[in-house]
């Protein structure tokens, strides 16, 4: 589902941010990704959400060279990635409805299945009836939710989470991980960048270590 094949990133300031990074992460699979500051955990990152293309190597992402994709095809090719951040990037000035149906109303869905969607979503991340509210109306955790309904409602084979528990207390984190693991059930592959060596300890699922741009633990 997402292959690194001797990925490099350089910069001409900075020189090798990744160096021969290689993994094979399969369908229906969660892995950690973890390192210290400065490992290049946001660039792997931003490769595979393609803000940025790599210098040397290939990424396939549900098997197709995102390398050689066109830059009119990446709008769909980010369809197939829910995306979660530590900071939320929820949409302040509109409704939890709103943050949640914005990928379905740019892919063009009609109102009718954005909001059957939603609801679904909402309902999946234990959010039912806070679909008018506000998002700074909510607490931490349920502003999370909002990301992460907002990130699978378009029901992508792959998450990409940055962080999502970054901001919040220890039975949170755990909280979000099992909404992560009931993802990863149903066929969808879960990558999780984190700093959190305590929640990653407690979990059997695989560790990609970062040191230095090289990948020392996949």
């Amino acid at each position: 589902m997402i292959n690194f094949d001797a990925v490099t990133m350089r910069y001409p300031e900075t020189g090798d941010v990744l160096r021969n990074v290689s993994f094979h992460l399969r369908k229906g699979e969660i892995a950690f990704l973890t390192g210290h500051s400065g490992a290049g955990k946001s660039t792997l990152l931003r490769l595979i959400t393609l803000m940025e293309r790599s210098s040397r190597g290939r990424i396939i992402l549900d098997e197709q060279d995102i390398e050689l994709a066109k830059e009119h095809h990446l709008p769909f090719i980010r369809r197939k990635m829910g995306v979660i951040y530590q900071d939320y990037k929820l949409l302040y000035d509109r409704t939890v409805f709103d943050n949640i149906a914005l990928p379905l109303v740019i892919a063009g869905y009609g109102h009718h299945e954005v909001a059957r969607r939603v609801r679904a979503a909402l309902d999946k991340v234990n959010l039912t009836g806070k679909e008018k509210k506000y998002p700074l109306a909510l607490s931490g955790g349920e502003q999370q939710r909002v990301g992460i309904a907002r990130a699978v409602v378009n029901k992508p084979p792959i998450i990409i989470a940055d962080e999502p528990t970054g901001n919040l207390d220890p039975e949170l984190s755990a909280e979000i991980m099992i909404l992560f693991e009931q993802f990863q059930q149903v066929g969808v592959t879960v990558l999780i960048a984190s700093h959190d060596i305590s929640l990653i300890t407690q979990l059997n699922h695989r560790v990609l270590k970062l040191d230095h741009g090289q990948l020392v633990t996949s």
